[in-house]
């Protein structure tokens, strides 16, 4: 077992390209484990874009110091912010003196990463680094031609391995998300460490009673964005047999709400399908609890909390057969998968399932459950600590009973 270096409290310096208010996966993701890591007794600081015009500013959210560098709006992103590296580097550099952390945590290879790994560097700071991303997640914002995006995405790939190639131990979400990275030349052993999930907070708590709609709901949660292929999920909803009686709920926001919503209406069934926006923790998890299936079509997901999500309030899913998503989906146990783009094999999945009685619907669901065990976000908790804490590389880093294999083929 690696020898622990770092006793007590530690000072966390987490560096994100993407944070709250922003709507991602990543997003989303960096914050948990900012909130997992306070909720441990550690003292967190997190440096990312400032969302909107101005200089760079620090404060108090939600219990954690979080530095907003002043950035710039992406032209071809709606939400996206950059901050470009010769105007923070002064600033990270500043905020590594007067934070003085224990261990630096980033989490993308780009602009607001790279800049805090090369300060971990340069300071002599202990560096992990987490993957959430694939480059190609970015075609659909890039005004490219598609020979021309392919080089974008293999430099970008280059990048990684050169950026994140600069840590002690390097993390993404799951086996397949490594394998990943593998494929594309990734040089340095990486290890899977779950996002995790605290699958307890969407069971039904003792005598809690969730009001179900009377026609079986289809529920997708995520980003109305391009790569999530929503329109596939219309497309199959529109071609269930009418006497299902079936409704679609969609939980997020997005720049292709319009289109979606224009698509509901061409398709004639518009009125079967909701589109409930931004949700809070406590509406999403009625919308979990409420829902008979759920579904989700995006192919560029490395581990999916949502579906993690679903999995936890004991739901069957219907999948895309893509990345990391097969890995969630015990075929006929607690779902389907179906090809991506395949529009008639999704809406035929999710008809399996809606022709299920309740109570085989309820194993599914139940099986989904317990397959989520393994996710714990409390585990995943105690391997970023113990990578925290240890003076070792790779996987050496890690206690012997949390060793990865390594799945490069």
């Amino acid at each position: 077992m690696a020898r622990s270096v770092l006793q007590g409290p530690l000072t966390i310096l987490i560096g994100a390209d993407t944070y709250p208010p922003d709507i991602n996966g990543a997003a989303m993701s960096t914050y948990r484990l900012a909130m997992g890591m306070k909720a441990r007794g550690h003292k967190v600081h997190v440096i990312a874009a400032r969302s909107e015009v101005g200089p760079s500013v620090s404060g108090v959210e939600d219990g954690v110091t979080v530095h907003r560098l002043r950035s710039h709006a992406a032209p071809t992103h709606p939400t996206l912010r950059l901050c470009l590296p010769w105007q923070i580097k002064g600033e990270v550099r500043k905020i590594f003196k007067d934070v003085s952390p224990d261990v630096a945590h980033i989490q993308c290879h780009y602009m607001v990463g790279e800049s805090v790994a090369k300060e971990a560097v340069r300071s002599g700071t202990r560096l992990i680094a987490t993957n959430h991303f694939m480059p190609e997640n970015m075609n659909p914002f890039l005004p490219f031609p598609q020979w021309f995006l392919k080089i974008v995405a293999k430099n970008s790939w280059r990048d990684m391995d050169k950026v994140l190639g600069m840590a002690d131990v390097i993390t993404t979400p799951t086996t397949k998300s490594a394998e990943t990275m593998y494929s594309h030349g990734f040089s340095r052993s990486v290890v899977p460490v779950s996002n995790g999930i605290d699958a307890e907070r969407y069971e039904l708590a003792p005598g809690e009673l969730i009001d179900k709609p009377e026609a079986p709901v289809i529920l997708f949660v995520g980003r109305l964005a391009k790569e999530k292929n929503v329109d596939q999920l219309i497309d199959a909803f529109a071609l269930l047999p009418a006497d299902l009686e079936a409704r679609l709920e969609i939980v997020g926001v997005g720049e292709q709400r319009p289109a979606l919503e224009m698509k509901a209406k061409h398709l004639q069934v518009a009125e079967k399908v909701t589109f409930t926006g931004f949700a809070t923790d406590e509406e999403l998890r009625c919308a979990y609890l409420r829902s008979s299936v759920f579904a989700m079509p995006g192919t560029a997901d490395l581990q999916s909390l949502v579906s993690l999500e679903a999995m936890s309030a004991s739901k069957p899913l219907v999948l895309a057969n893509a990345l990391a998503l097969p890995h969630l989906v015990n075929e006929g146990i607690n779902g389907f998968l179906f090809t991506p783009g395949d529009r008639r094999e999704f809406s035929r999945q999710i008809e399996r399932i809606l022709r299920l009685s309740e109570q085989e619907r309820h194993a599914m669901g139940t099986a989904s459950r317990a397959m989520v065990a393994q996710h714990s976000f409390a585990t995943s908790m105690t391997i970023l600590e113990s990578l925290y804490r240890s003076d070792r590389r790779d996987e050496e880093a890690l206690p012997p009973s949390e060793t990865t294999a390594d799945v490069r083929k």
